[in-house]
C-alpha cells in the first residue's frame, strides 16, 4: 500500500508534463498546418535519383496519353 503513496505523485506529475507539453505544441503552431506536410512529398524533384534507363521521356509519355484519349 506504501507504494500508491509514491506512484500517484508521479501519474500527477507525468500528467501535468503530458499536458503542457500539449499546449505548449498548441501555441507555438505545430498542428496550424497538417495537410501541406502529408502532400508536399508528392512533389519533391527526384529527377536525379530515378536510373537513366527507367526515365520516361514526357513527351512520348504525353504522346501515348493522348493517343489511348483518341480512340
Amino acid at each position: 500500500m506504501s507504494i500508491v503513496y509514491l506512484l500517484i505523485p508521479i501519474a500527477i506529475i507525468l500528467a501535468s508534463i503530458a499536458i503542457w507539453a500539449f499546449f505548449w505544441s498548441v501555441n507555438t503552431g505545430q498542428y496550424d498546418d497538417l495537410e501541406s506536410p502529408a502532400h508536399s512529398i508528392l512533389y519533391d524533384d527526384d529527377e536525379d535519383l530515378i536510373p537513366e534507363d527507367a526515365k520516361i521521356d514526357k513527351k512520348e509519355q504525353h504522346n501515348s496519353d493522348n493517343d489511348s484519349t483518341d480512340a
